[in-house]
């Protein structure tokens, strides 16, 4: 979780400098696996009935870590970076301030699309943890995959997943401007594996330039609530969305966080969840 940095620290490592961290990826919503693209559902909705409940014990620093995914969890070829370099991960082409002229009739939704491109800059998708929180970050060729498990005991984390399920309407293309150059922006719904007590999967994309090159950064965006702690993943780049990634570390990661919730050692065999 980083704060927002002065200017120079808002520049990417050298590789994303040099444009080559992040590729254009279509922005199609994919299957609908919740089928919950009807407009206005929330988060709360597309969970369903929760069949069990859901564990209740309160989430520690060291349970935190516990439940962070590793390399073996996500396959392909993602590799860990030290978390130091994970916390000070900022993409460059998500600043930017964003045009309200594009919401003729209703300035709030421009509002709450500045919400959604600071948090993506941030880090705090779900606000900033209110408990115990830790992150991991991967690298593969030029995408990034970074992955948190928090406790938002003193906040409502189903608030901001509502407040993510009202995004593809209210912020479905938009522009923003950062030093003269404009960006489009899209957001719409994605799928994700039915886990957790709600959950909610956005992918964005922002088409811009970077190192004096055209570039589209695709993100997927995804987010899980298990009672009042939850994770999120934000992973792709100019390489694409890295959707299968980011589904295989929110059905590994849930499962973890559901284990280290009930007091048991997450399986470090990934085959063996469900």
């Amino acid at each position: 979780m980083t704060r927002r940095p002065s200017p120079l620290t808002r520049v990417l490592s050298s590789a994303l400098a040099a444009g080559t961290l992040l590729a254009t990826a279509a922005c199609s919503g994919g299957d609908d696996r919740d089928g919950s693209r009807a407009s206005g559902i929330t988060a709360t909705q597309v969970a369903g009935k929760q069949q069990t409940p859901s564990p209740t014990a309160t989430l520690t620093e060291d349970g935190a870590r516990t439940a962070l995914i590793t390399e073996a969890d996500i396959e392909d070829d993602w590799t860990q970076v030290k978390d130091t370099e994970a916390e000070n991960w900022n993409d460059s082409l998500v600043i930017g301030t964003v045009d309200v002229s594009d919401f003729l009739t209703a300035k709030t939704d421009a509002a709450d699309c500045q919400r959604l491109m600071n948090s993506l800059f941030d880090d705090d998708l779900l606000g900033r943890p209110s408990g115990a929180n830790a992150l991991r970050g991967f690298e593969q060729g030029d995408s990034r995959l970074l992955y948190q498990v928090a406790s938002y005991d003193r906040t409502d984390p189903q608030d901001s997943l509502n407040w993510m399920a009202t995004l593809p309407e209210k912020c479905d293309q938009f522009t923003v401007t950062e030093d003269g150059e404009q960006r489009t922006v899209q957001v719409i719904e994605t799928s994700l594996p039915k886990v957790g007590d709600a959950r909610q999967g956005l992918r964005v994309t922002v088409q811009g330039t970077t190192g004096g090159a055209e570039a589209t950064l695709t993100l997927t965006v995804a987010a899980v609530r298990v009672g009042n702690d939850a994770i999120t993943v934000t992973a792709g780049g100019l390489d694409g969305d890295e959707q299968d990634s980011a589904e295989q570390a929110v059905k590994i990661g849930t499962q973890n966080l559901k284990d280290v919730l009930a007091g048991k050692t997450p399986s470090p065999d990934p085959s063996e969840v469900e």
